[in-house]
This record gives C-alpha cells, structure tokens and sequence, in this order.
C-alpha cells in the first residue's frame, strides 16, 4: 500500500487554543520587556526569541498534533462464489412457479447462471470475483458435503476475502459444523450471502429405500426377499413391484401404497441353476410422482447347491435334542451326522447318521457346523483332545459353534478346557445346572437382535420383535452371569436379571475365522405350538446357515475365502480371511497373500493378508473399511500357492449424498446471520447480484503518528530550555 494523502491536524477544544494563545501572548510580553530592559542587547534578544519559541512548542503540544496519513488497497477485494458440487445437487425438485407443470430442474442447473463469469463482469472494477466449487475430501469426493472446509479454505486462500455466495442445498453430512467456520468468519468480517437451492420438502415421490438380498440362496428352495418402499405421495396408490433376475425370470407383485407412508413386503421367489445372479427390483413412475431416478434397486446373489455339513453332539435326548435334529433332518439343504453319548448306558445311540465315535481330525473337518448340547468332559462323552480339536476346526476352517447347555449343567465341566475360551458368556459356577421357574420366560430381542439375519422370524424387523414376544416361552435358562467382551447379544430374558443387568440367551462372537453362537435356553422346541415347524424350522435353518456360510463364500482348488461381517454395510470394518494351502499340499505357513480389491465406482486399492499366527497355519487376515455400497471385486492372489481366487463382495449401505432429500435452507439461514450476511432466498441472478454490488468499497487504511507524545518533539523541547538557560547563564543573566 502506498499513501495517497497526508496532511498535519490539530486535537484541540476551544479551552486548549485560548488557553495557548494567552500563554504565547504573556510569553511575548515577558520577551519584550526583558530585551528592553537588557538595553536592546543583541545576545538577550536571542535568548527572548528562544523563550518564545520555547513557548509556541508548548502551545502546540497543548493542541496535539498528529500527522495523519491515509492509504488506499492496491489490491481489489475478493469475492468467492463457492457452488455445491455434491451429489444431492442432482435433485430435481426445483419448478418453475410460471410453469409448475413443466418438469423440474436439477439444483445444479438452478444455481448454473450464478457461476458463469459473464454475470460478474459488472464488478470488475470494484472486486475480483473467484468461482470455485466444493464438495468433500471423501472418496468420491461427490458422496459428501462439508460446508466447514469449503468456508475455511476460501477464507485461508483468499486474504483479501470480503464476501462470499453459497449457492447449495445445505444438506452438510462430513466434516466439522459448518457454524464454526461462519464464526471464525464473521470475526473476520465476511459476510456469507446463502443462496438456497432445491425444495425444503419432498416432491411426490416414491422410494426403494430397502432390498435385503441375503449373501447366497439355495437352488430350488424358495427365498424370501424383503422389500421397502417410501412414498410421499398425497394420496393411496396401486403399484406393481416388479423383480427381474439376469436369468430371465420375472415376479411381479400388486399393493397399496400408503399416502405419505412406508409399505414392507417381500418378493418370493425360487432360484434354479447355481451362479452368480443380478436381481433388479423396480417400480414405474406413480401418479405425480417427480423423480424416477430411485425406483429401481440391484443387488447380487449367489445361487448355490447346498449341502451343509452338520454334526450334533449331546449327552441324552431330550427334547431340545430331538426336535433340532428332527428341524435339520427334514431340511434338503443339509445333512445330519449325531453323536449321543448315552452316558449311562456306558454305550452311545444308534442308527440312522448316527456316530460311534468322535470324529476323527481329518473327518472333523468336513463339518461346518457343530452343536453342543448338554456335554462335557465327565466320564463317556467329550475328551479334552476332542476339546482342542473342536477349537481349531472354528479358528482355521471358519466351522460354526452352537452352544445348547441344558438342566445336567454338564457344560460347566467344559470350562476347565480348551473350549471354556470360546464361551461368549460367564459362567455362574455356584449355579451349574442353571435355573428353573414355575412361569414360563420370554425371549427380548437387543437392538442388535432386532437387526440381525439369525433372528429374523418376519420379514420386517418389527414383526420379528413381535413373533419374539409372543412365542411359547421358556422354563429353564443357563446360569449366564454376563456376555464376555468382543460378543454381541442377540436376545436377554424378558424379566430375570443379575448384578450386572439382563440375563443373556442369545449371543454370537467370532473367534479366528470362526462364528460362535450361545443359545441359553432349552425350550425352543416349544415355538411349533399352533404353527408347526414356521418358526422352529426357520430359526434352526437360519443358525445353520448363518453359521456356516462363510466356508463356502468362495474357493478354489487350493483357496477359499471368507469375511465378516456376514452383511457388510459402508464405514465399517470388513475382515478378509483365506484359508491357503502350499504347493505341497499343506497349509501355508508363510507367504504373501494380495487381496486386489476394485470399488463399485473402479478404484483399485490393494490389502495384504498376514498369518494369523504361529498356531492357525493356513490361515491369512486383513481388514479394509469400504466407503461405496455396491460390488467390490476381489482378487485373491498368492505367489507361494501358484493359485489365484476372484470373488464378489456385496457392501449394503446408504449413501451419504440422498437424491431426493429435501433441501436444509436452515443451514444457509444459520451461516448468513452468524456472519451478518443475508439469506437471499431466491436463486435469480439480478438479486444476487445487486446485493453484493451493494457492499461497501474497501475502507481507506488510515494511520496517525500522535506528535505531541512523540519523543523526538519532547526531546527538542527539552534540548531548547537547555539552550535558553545555558545562554542566560553564557550572557550573565541570573
């Protein structure tokens, strides 16, 4: 900056200047007066002249003096249109009121004009104008909004910043509230012009916000596909679902949409050949409905001929023994080995898929999943080497555990062994044999239960929570003190509780690659009162599969792989697990195991899979947090195994950018005044720009330097009384 004016000004009050005029005044008088008396000597009037002099800077210092200089900016200032670029601006609900019948504009197009430079030309020589776009820092940076950085980066960018125009819908979803850059910008003085975009409310619409397609399906079983719809119409509608397969097949399904509602059903439908299959659920445009652009949903399924490996074990056959084994029996998709210890008959049970013998490591292996009934370690049934083989077929093969304790409390006696860690609940050792009640105990589903593919009895999680409720209860429970940590519990009972709240019934963990499942209460058996097998079966099938599952993701001749969760949503974390075997036909101790893993929108990232550990030879794990629903392809590739495995990964999950959404005009309401800015409300060019035309020019930098307090002036006061009393004293004058 340079000065462009400077001028001497005075600080003075009418007192200050007559009291200085009478001062210089007396001074001179007093000046004449001494020189007459010295007889006109020359060096005397010198020294009079000084003591007047003396007396003027007096004066002017009791009028303060200040040498004032003002500058103007060299720079212009800067004005920066920063306009939304996230995928919610794609939202097409912007009418034209002169046209409401006319098909709506996106919010992007209606804030279009805003960034064309043509529309600032007029500002040019007051103001430069910088346009600059914002999303988010996710990947795709599209998916997210964040209103804080787009607002801090342009005030840390720009130091000659006096305003800005936000063109956006203000639907901020990542990042830091926007409300604390619009305070750190209002003690910057920049004001924030908010131009919303889009409407506060939802057009007519209708919605697939749900299509729960589980991981795989049975061949020629049929499946059940739950479904869900939002409607925001204003009135009742007939719709026609219809799911379409990449096989050609088609089902079509006819209800009444609610007004303003939501409606669940499920699709049933019976898939054929095994493979990998595309399903596509969709809905036609409806009435008014405005934007089509959500009514059709895809997702992957994996169509397999199952047959699953079952092995249960107990002591006696009780009725809990019986009726499972009867509910997997009768399901095609599995087959049923068991093994009844009988110990008092000092022989075990026989007939039909019946066992002699524990099996073996190498026949151990071929099970996926095993149930644990009333067993321990007591004299005839389970050794603790039977114990530790159990451990590791769920910590390497990704085999499932069921735990059925039942009223011996043999189980308790498992505590002392290797499976005693793989118990997700503490055991209460002064009750072993568990705990009986005269009225019969009800099942209440946790949150996570309500949630959860094991326990689902419905199609909707609220008509699951209310089957729970009502099914025939319980007369016996486990002595369950509390889940241990790294569980999940699925279910608690109703009413009993301890010192450390709910009695737990249903909880899973994992453990290595493995899932584990308790089940503390014998009477589901009881659940076919009035309904048969609906429930009974449905649940038991449901354990078998879930459990299981994982070992039959996907393999190869000499891989497989599998993860967790079984369900995998964006944001959280995925666990990849291999099982490798070497060159030579044994699992890998040591290698290098590469999972190159594709996101839906194609960006490559790769994950290496490290040994589980000394103990899990075989076994490879990592981790990686998808942040896109959709299919991630996975390759699975090992140098050491001379093999490679391709596998298909399905992430649930929302998106963080709704189209659709209504807008939130309150956010940009909220930046405008916290900054003292204004909330135009209306995207029309001319508007906008006549209010930052409006703003005032840059003020004049104005800087005074305070003569009167300087030092140089105090200091040449000083140095002309010491002149005048030096002179006085040189002149012989005392």
């Amino acid at each position: 900056m340079t000065a462009s004016h400077s001028e001497l000004i005075f600080t003075h009050t009418p007192m200050s200047l007559w009291v200085s005029i009478i001062f210089v005044a007396v001074v001179i008088a007093l000046a004449i007066l001494g020189w007459k008396r010295s007889s006109w000597r020359v060096t005397i009037g010198w020294l009079e002249l000084l003591r007047v002099l003396v007396a003027v800077g007096i004066a002017i210092t009791l009028n303060q003096p200040e040498w004032r200089e003002t500058f103007k900016p060299e720079k212009k200032p800067v004005v920066v249109v920063l306009h939304d670029t996230s995928g919610s601006m794609e939202t097409k609900d912007v009418t034209n009121l002169a046209e409401p019948a006319a098909e709506p504009m996106s919010r992007t197009e209606s804030a279009a004009p805003l960034i064309d430079p043509k529309l600032w030309d007029p500002l040019k020589q007051r103001m430069d104008v910088v346009i600059e776009p914002f999303s988010s820092s996710d990947d795709p940076p599209s998916e997210g909004t964040d209103l804080h950085a787009a607002l801090m980066r342009a005030m840390e960018q720009q130091p000659d910043l006096a305003a800005i125009v936000l063109p956006s819908d203000g639907d901020w979803n990542t990042g830091s509230p926007p409300a604390q850059a619009a305070t750190r910008l209002r003690m910057k003085g920049v004001p924030v012009f908010a131009v919303p975009t889009g409407a506060d409310t939802r057009l007519p619409d209708v919605e697939i916000v749900g299509f729960d397609v589980p991981t795989f399906a049975v061949g020629g079983k049929p499946l059940r596909i739950p479904f869900s719809i939002d409607s925001s119409l204003p009135r009742e509608e007939v719709v026609a679902v219809t799911m379409t397969t990449s096989t050609g097949q088609e089902v079509r399904q006819e209800f009444t949409l609610p007004a303003m509602g939501r409606f669940q059903d499920a699709v049933v439908w019976r898939p054929t050949e095994p493979g990998k299959v595309k399903l596509t659920l969709s809905v036609p445009k409806t009435g008014a409905e405005r934007n089509t652009e959500n009514n059709k949903i895809e997702a992957d399924l994996d169509v397999r001929k199952e047959q699953l490996h079952v092995l249960v074990v107990d002591s006696y056959p009780r009725w809990e023994y019986r009726y499972l084994r009867n509910a997997l029996e009768r399901d095609p998709g599995v087959e049923v080995k068991t093994l009844l210890f009988h110990p008092g008959l000092g022989k075990v049970g026989a007939g039909r898929d019946y066992l002699k013998e524990f099996p073996k490591d190498d026949e151990l292996t071929k099970f996926d999943v095993i149930f644990l009934g009333d067993v321990g370690i007591d004299a005839g049934q389970l050794t603790v080497e039977n114990c530790a083989s159990i451990v590791k077929l769920v910590r390497d093969q990704a085999s499932g555990l069921v735990f059925l304790p039942g009223l011996r409390g043999h189980m308790a006696t498992l505590l002392s062994t290797p499976l005693g860690e793989l118990l997700p609940i503490v055991w209460d050792e002064a009750q072993p044999r568990g705990w009986g009640t005269a009225l019969p105990g009800k099942f209440t589903l946790t949150e996570a239960g309500k949630e959860s593919l094991l326990t689902k009895l419905e199609d909707t999680e609220e008509g699951s929570a209310r089957v729970w409720a009502t099914l025939p209860g319980f007369q016996w429970y486990a002595p369950a003190l509390r889940s241990k940590a790294g569980t999940e519990i699925l279910a608690a009972h109703a009413t009993e509780t301890n010192q450390f709240g709910r009695v737990p019934l249903i909880v899973t963990r994992t453990f290595g690659a493995g899932k584990i499942l308790y089940m503390g209460a014998d009477g589901a058996w009881r659940w076919r009162r009035g309904v048969e097998d609906k429930y009974h079966y449905r649940f038991w099938g449901q354990v078998a599969r879930w459990m299981s599952y994982q070992r039959n993701m996907a393999q190869g001749d000499k891989m497989r792989l599998f993860f967790a969760p079984d369900r995998p949503r964006t944001g959280g974390t995925l666990t990849l697990n291999a099982n490798v075997i070497g060159v030579n036909g044994e699992p890998l101790r040591d290698g290098a195991v590469i999972a190159q893993i594709v996101s839906p929108t194609g960006k490559p990232f790769s994950v290496r899979l490290l040994t589980a550990g000394e103990e899990t030879w075989g076994l490879f794990t990592g981790t990686f947090t998808p942040t896109e629903p959709g299919d991630y392809k996975v390759r699975l590739s090992c140098a050491e195994a001379g093999t490679a495995l391709e596998v298909l990964i399905s992430v649930q999950g929302t998106r963080k950018e709704k189209r659709g959404a209504p807008a939130r005009p309150d956010v940009l309401r909220e930046i405008s005044q916290l900054t003292r800015g204004q909330f135009l409300g209306t995207t029309d060019p001319a508007i906008v720009l006549a209010a930052i035309a409006a703003l005032p020019d840059a003020e004049v930098i104005e800087r005074r330097v305070p003569l009167w307090a300087h030092p140089a002036w105090a200091g040449a006061l000083v140095l002309l009384l010491v002149i005048f009393w030096i002179g006085r004293k040189a002149a012989g004058v005392f």
